[in-house]
């Protein structure tokens, strides 16, 4: 088969392609309709779809062939020979020269485009846009598919420079990403070489040339963006470590927001180009405008938005290594919790917080070295700021989880909780605070159902949430509640207020309650009324007991001189069945206090009749004079036991441990650690053969001053009242006491079969609820330690008696 070309095609042809992409055919005359009508011959007979394929494959096979190694040899100049100044020119010029070898091609794809668009000599085809947009990729394919390194490090230098120069016009030195040398030594802040030097305008040029160069090329974003995120990450990074660092006092996002402010100028010149002599502004998609404006909204907003995420990001990083710091330091942070808050709230990090915090907790607060005051301030620091940092209280449900677990473990947790309410722990009056403050949230309101909520208010927890049937209408931020709620029972904290309250009126010379009814009234407020009854008779015993002791006095007063007691005695009358159980010692008091005891409480059964004392030696003070040869120690205030001991030297000066152990009813131990403090005084004195005698003549120690309080080392801080481990002890041993009897009569059980009959038996015991089989399993491990019991295949039996 055989087709005949016209002679004119091969001649129309090279006339087309050479009016496409020689720019010397164009200076020759060559009129449109010549044009014209060798584009029709071609469409004619089949070739003008040919014109584009030809042409994109010129440009390819130049590119790949020609201009593209000359490109990167046009940068491969040898770095060691240049300084920055020259290193930018020659970036510049590979550029330059880039855009002059591939302009004709771009020239000759508009020009074929356009014919497209006309239609002109029924040419056909993607039209003037298209062209461009195949172009483009084709150059991108080729020039960038595997870019040199060298190329990002001389971008990202001139780039840095720039915004060297740029910060330094906007007078802001010295906060540039190098700041090199700053104004000192003669440099220029900007470009860092000598003030005569100075190339910081023809650096801004150069940016200037460089961002139209690539604009023209589409390139602008593919060869900037690395290099202009580097530079920003870091500018934010040093900023952030300079500025943001152990700062928690101040707010930094209006600072930021300034300096971003500053930092888009400078991307403004980075991606907007001047078209030379045309008067317009070409933008990095390629549009240009007539007017002269900066560059398209959507490219400095999109830059915007990234920077105010990664600032927000790496803030939140910063931040969370910081948090236990910050939450230390509340409220004085709070600044910096409101930071938090807002950058949290715009990055996905809260599972980062919420993990980091937990184990900051774990690892600095939640072991041995630490008292158990100092772990409940840090919490009551976390409960604010993390309430003001997550109102849903989700992270501070999660993350002090393993401070709740560890506090349960601490046997005095509830004892300085209670100390804190009261305002008598030492440096901590937040609880005291809280409990005074107008709007208390009562217990037993919070923990009833949200029956008349809204359904339509309702919002479901975030998905971190712990899962449990606390909503997020129902999760507290009050402090007391999620303190008490640590033990999930508010009875063990009215009991060890009970304790507390006992103490202090106990330990008090006087009958002054006020501050103890406030507290009162305050703890009903929360507790609820019912629940601090007890403590009311206990407040009401101390009211009772001064009136009595003043009708007791007054009745005295009439009596003649040798009817009068040989000792002034006044008593804080109890009800035993509302008082915590308070600690048994067994004393002896000389028959001077035993005839005022007996006196008084005669004239209190004739005033209360049916009723009787039951006195409890060991527990109250006295108030003595220590008369000696040559001196008198006044007013001194001791505990009875001392009392006691001083009072039988006055019937025989000399005693021994044994003679005083056995008049006492004490163990020896005992009295020896109570003679001490005679001994301290300068009162009795150690003999040999472990005799204490009275030291009559004075010392050269110092002597004690008038009215003072003496108090060993074995009294000071105890309590009078038994530690709710020593009451628990008591009870265990009652259960001991079932255990015991069940095991004589059915020989061997499981663990499980006694703690159901346990259940069974004693159900009405308040302390049986409170152990479970771990509990009840650890206490009879304990009783086989002791060879109380034997244990074989999970079995309990008795041991077998030795007869």
């Amino acid at each position: 088969m055989s087709f005949s070309v016209p002679q004119e095609v091969p001649c129309a042809w090279e006339t087309v392609t050479s009016a496409l992409i020689s720019p010397v055919s164009r200076n020759v005359s060559l009129s449109e309709e010549t044009l014209s009508v060798y584009l029709a011959l071609l469409c004619s007979n089949g070739l003008g779809q040919f014109l584009e394929g030809w042409l994109l494959e010129t440009l390819q096979v130049r590119l790949t062939t020609a201009v593209a190694p000359e490109f990167w040899a046009g940068l491969k100049q040898p770095e060691e020979e240049l300084e920055e100044k020259d290193r930018a020119r020659v970036l510049l010029l590979a550029f330059h020269t880039l855009l002059d070898k591939l302009e004709p091609f771009l020239g000759g794809l508009e020009r074929l485009g356009t014919w497209q668009d006309d239609g002109r000599g029924g040419l056909s085809g993607p039209g003037a846009m298209g062209l461009r947009e195949r172009a483009f990729s084709v150059i991108r394919a080729i020039l960038l598919f595997s870019p040199s390194a060298m190329l990002q490090e001389r971008v990202l230098e001139f780039y840095s420079r720039t915004f060297s120069v740029h910060i330094n016009q906007e007078g802001q030195a010295g906060e540039a990403e190098e700041g090199a040398g700053g104004p000192e030594g003669g440099l220029c802040p900007g470009c860092a070489v000598a003030t005569q030097c100075c190339w910081c305008q023809e650096a801004l040029e150069q940016l200037q040339e460089l961002s139209h160069i690539l604009s023209r090329l589409q390139l602008l974003e593919r060869v900037s963006s690395e290099a202009v995120t580097s530079i920003l990450h870091k500018l934010i990074e040093q900023r952030m470590e300079q500025h943001c660092r152990g700062e928690y006092e101040s707010s930094f996002l209006l600072d930021f927001q300034e300096w971003l402010e500053l930092v888009l100028g400078w991307l403004s010149r980075v991606f907007a180009s001047e078209v030379s002599g045309g008067g317009m502004l070409q933008v990095a998609n390629g549009t240009s405008s007539g007017e002269m404006c900066q560059p398209t909204n959507a490219v400095l907003q999109r830059w915007r938005c990234h920077m105010h995420q990664f600032f927000c990001r790496i803030y939140v990083n910063m931040r969370i290594e910081e948090l236990f710091s910050i939450i230390r330091d509340f409220p004085e942070s709070k600044p910096a919790i409101e930071d938090l808050k807002f950058c949290l709230e715009r990055t996905n990090q809260r599972q980062q917080l919420l993990s980091s915090l937990k184990s900051a907790f774990e690892t600095r607060l939640l072991h041995p070295g630490v008292h158990t005051a100092d772990i409940i301030t840090v919490y009551i620091s976390a409960i604010k700021a993390l309430r003001e940092l997550d109102p849903s209280m989700v992270i501070l449900q999660v993350a002090c989880q393993p401070i709740r677990k560890y506090l349960r473990t601490r046997e005095d947790t509830v004892r300085q909780i209670v100390a804190s309410l009261t305002g008598d722990a030492e440096g901590c009056c937040d609880l005291a605070n809280e409990l005074s403050r107008a709007d208390p949230v009562t217990l037993e309101t919070q923990d009833s159902d949200d029956e008349g909520s809204d359904p339509e208010e309702w919002t479901p927890d975030p998905t971190d949430a712990v899962t449990d049937n606390t909503g997020s209408k129902r999760r507290s931020s009050d402090i007391i509640s999620l303190l008490v709620s640590i033990y999930g029972s508010k009875e063990i904290f009215i009991d060890e207020y009970r304790t507390v309250l006992a103490d202090r009126l106990l330990h008090q010379l006087n009958y002054n309650t006020a501050r103890e009814i406030r507290n009162v009234e305050l703890l009903k407020l929360r507790f609820g009324e019912s629940h601090m009854h007890y403590c009311e008779v206990m407040l009401k015993d101390v009211a009772d007991s001064r009136r009595i002791n003043s009708n007791i006095r007054e009745e005295e007063s009439r009596l003649a001189e040798e009817e009068q007691p040989p000792l002034a005695l006044s008593a804080m009358i109890l009800s035993s069945e509302f008082w915590p159980p308070l600690k048994e010692e067994k004393m002896e008091l000389p028959p001077l206090a035993s005839q005022a005891m007996e006196a008084y409480t005669h004239r209190y059964e004739k005033l209360k009749a049916m009723r009787t004392l039951s006195w409890k030696h060991h527990l109250g003070s006295v108030t003595l004079d220590v008369e000696l040869e040559d001196r008198t120690l006044t007013n001194l205030t001791v505990s009875p036991i001392h009392a006691a001991i001083i009072l039988h030297f006055q019937d025989k000066s000399t005693w021994s441990l044994e003679e005083l152990s056995g008049v006492l009813g004490v163990p020896q131990e005992m009295v020896r650690r109570k003679l001490a403090l005679w001994q301290q005084q300068g009162v009795l004195k150690e003999e040999a053969g472990g005799r204490y005698s009275v030291l009559e003549t004075g010392s050269s120690r110092e002597r004690p001053e008038r009215g003072v309080m003496l108090i060993d080392s074995d009294e000071e801080g105890d309590s009078n009242t038994t530690t709710q481990s020593e009451q628990r002890e008591e009870k265990l041993q009652l259960f001991w006491a079932y255990i015991h009897a069940m095991l004589t009569n059915l020989e061997s059980m499981t663990l499980e079969r006694i703690h159901s009959m346990l259940r069974m038996f004693v159900a009405t015991g308040p302390v049986v609820t409170e152990m479970d089989v771990n509990e009840l399993e650890a206490f009879l491990q304990r009783k086989v330690r002791d060879h109380q019991l034997v244990v074989s295949a999970g079995v309990y039996r008795l041991p077998r008696s030795t007869n």
